[in-house]
């Protein structure tokens, strides 16, 4: 670390699982692996470390955040949601499949782009799942990057300047598969589904648990 240091190389700033959740707590966003890309998370109901994700990755504030859920419990925390698609839920979660529903009251509006709605999922990734059940609430979970760029599925594949930004990288197996991104999708008001990303749970897989699926126009 010394030698690193007086070459004038950044040492990543790792972390163990206690610290990660340390840093979380006291509203510093940090690097985790998900079931698909490492991800930059904070809590969910910090406006203030929600901001700090925003400013590190460059994403436009009127762009709402993911969410990665601890266990079921948490859901009712930031989201309404319909009694339709608890069948749809319980199929694919845990898993790659993002749900948008109507925000709770509580869920600040920085972490809903002013649109009222949040995206969520119950990850199948037992780290990401973990840190959310540690800190006691959803953790935001958007890809680890600048935006704009790819999503990465090794800590040695992320952004210098993404690095510089955060106090903590979390690296603990299993290493993200990558492939597709979580699949997005929203109900409408006739109970069909909208796609809105293409992703991991594909439209024919949604089909065959009862749900109509229309591709956003």
């Amino acid at each position: 670390m010394a030698s690193s240091q007086a070459s004038g190389v950044n040492t990543p700033p790792y972390v163990d699982f206690k610290r990660a959740v340390e840093l979380m707590l006291d509203g510093h966003p940090v690097i985790f692996p998900t079931e698909t890309f490492f991800a930059l998370g904070s809590r969910a109901l910090d406006a203030d470390a929600t901001a700090r994700v925003y400013r590190a990755k460059h994403r436009s504030t009127v762009r709402p955040l993911p969410l990665i859920l601890g266990d079921w419990e948490q859901l009712d925390m930031i989201a309404k949601v319909h009694d339709e698609l608890m069948p749809l839920l319980k199929r694919f979660w845990p898993g790659p499949l993002s749900v948008i529903f109507p925000a709770r009251l509580r869920v600040p509006d920085i972490l809903t782009g002013g649109t009222g709605r949040v995206a969520v999922r119950l990850s199948s990734h037992p780290v990401a799942r973990a840190l959310a059940q540690a800190v006691g609430e959803p953790i935001t979970s958007s890809s680890a990057n600048i935006s704009g760029n790819p999503a990465v599925v090794s800590v040695n594949q992320l952004d210098e300047e993404l690095i510089a930004s955060v106090m903590g990288i979390l690296d603990e197996p299993p290493v993200p598969a990558g492939g597709l991104p979580s699949t997005l999708v929203e109900r409408m008001e006739d109970g069909r589904l909208r796609l809105l990303r293409a992703g991991a749970v594909t439209s024919a897989q949604i089909a065959e648990a009862g749900f109509e699926v229309v591709e956003e126009e």
